[in-house]
């Protein structure tokens, strides 16, 4: 199994103060232990924009950097294929006007490359039934 890393879940591994942080990070550290992290570069430009407005600029640096260098962390991008499989996404979901482009391009990734289990707090991955299970629990 492979564990998606949202931009949720990257912000609670970044900033030790967020009540979530502890259970992040145990699962964080269960899966990247044997290499099956994935994320996507829409993700990281997510989290990378929020970090350096929420964190001292040397904290935000060396998480992202870290990230970035890091050897077990498969950076997914979202390509012309899988953005428009987002797009479609987007009409299948109008009911659910509030999951971004963003998330619709997670999904599409996660979606082709079979992965179920997430790190966010986002409910609405639970809300479109594609059967993700969201962590920490």
């Amino acid at each position: 199994m492979k564990l998606f890393v949202d931009t949720w879940g990257w912000l609670a591994l970044a900033e030790p103060l967020d009540r979530k942080h502890a259970a992040a990070l145990r699962c964080y550290q269960e899966y990247s232990r044997s290499g099956r992290v994935v994320t996507s570069n829409y993700v990281l430009d997510e989290t990378i924009t929020l970090l350096f407005l929420r964190l001292r600029f040397d904290a935000a640096y060396d998480f992202s950097k870290a990230v970035l260098e890091s050897s077990f962390i498969a950076v997914e991008a979202v390509t012309e294929a899988r953005f428009r499989k987002a797009f479609e996404l987007r009409r299948r979901f109008a009911d659910k006007p509030n999951i971004s482009f963003t998330d619709l391009t997670s999904i599409a990734i996660m979606t082709e490359l079979k992965v179920t289990d997430i790190l966010t707090a986002d409910a609405h991955f639970a809300h479109v039934g594609l059967g993700f299970q969201l962590l920490p629990s």
